[in-house]
């Protein structure tokens, strides 16, 4: 649909029951398609209008059913085709003239893809809708790239962040920095790739050790995936030295070590830190 104020689109459906249509918050996972859930799979093959965000891949929207509608409202920095205050009015008029809508998202729409904003906004318009839940990015990029998110050894706990600069400014992450050191937890940062410098400089700052072991996972799932391991201190400069281009996910702490033993993929960067843990693990 390239042109979103369509009449068709928002006139009455004939016989349709009275009261707006259901809109359903799908999580395109990852990027492989294969790791769609079979609900999700079946809500594509089924749509008749999908919206869906930028980072939901090529070959996810290649199943939604011929002939549907697709309309991109993606956003990616500082780049926007719609507000998010607008993407809910589409939803909403969409809804309210009987249509069903499939909203797609990247990984799931309850992590950090503002499913829960979307979903509050349909709730307080008395718009019925669901959810369906996909593989996160984190969950995606720690099974393809062979680090897991818990180890007994290595991590008991898991902090997700988003790595998004406070506005307005270059330098400034709003973060609970003290919780984000303790030991023995593993950091997955979202969206962080370009405050990478100030994420590593303020870790370090604030108690973790530089050396901690620290990788970058773009891509994840992907045929094109990369997985570069370093340190936290030597991340910047493999980010910058291997142009690694979004989306990529960050992960910090003690499980990037098993990288070595699990991963499938050629690894690119700093592996001694991974080698050496490897070795005291099998020694």
């Amino acid at each position: 649909m390239s042109n979103l104020e369509q009449t068709r689109h928002f006139m009455g459906v004939p016989g349709s029951a009275p009261g707006p249509a259901c809109v359903t918050l799908v999580g395109a996972g990852p990027g492989d398609p294969d790791l769609l859930t079979l609900k999700a799979a079946r809500a594509l093959a089924a749509a008749r209008i999908v919206l869906y965000d930028h980072l939901v891949s090529r070959e996810v929207l290649e199943l939604v059913a011929p002939g549907a509608d697709l309309v991109y409202v993606g956003k990616e920095s500082s780049h926007h085709t719609l507000p998010q205050h607008d993407i809910v009015e589409l939803m909403l008029r969409l809804a309210r003239s009987g249509r069903p809508v499939v909203r797609l998202k990247g990984g799931d729409p309850y992590t950090f893809g503002r499913g829960g904003e979307e979903a509050q906004a349909l709730a307080e318009a008395g718009v019925p809708f669901e959810v369906i839940p996909g593989i996160s990015a984190a969950q995606g990029a720690a099974a393809c790239a062979g680090i897991p998110l818990t180890h007994r050894d290595h991590a008991s706990s898991v902090q997700w962040v988003t790595g998004h600069l406070r506005a307005g400014s270059k330098d400034a992450l709003n973060l609970d920095w003290p919780a984000l050191v303790r030991p023995r937890q593993t950091l997955v940062v979202y969206m962080g790739l370009a405050s990478l410098p100030v994420l590593s400089a303020q870790l370090i700052n604030h108690g973790m050790d530089p050396q901690t072991p620290a990788a970058l996972v773009e891509r994840a799932t992907l045929p094109s995936q990369r997985t570069l391991v370093g340190t936290l201190q030597s991340l910047p400069s493999l980010a910058h030295e291997h142009q690694v281009c979004s989306p990529t996910l960050i992960l910090i702490g003690g499980v990037v070590s098993l990288h070595a033993v699990l991963g499938s993929e050629a690894c690119i960067g700093d592996t001694s830190v991974a080698d050496s843990a490897a070795e005291l693990m099998f020694s």
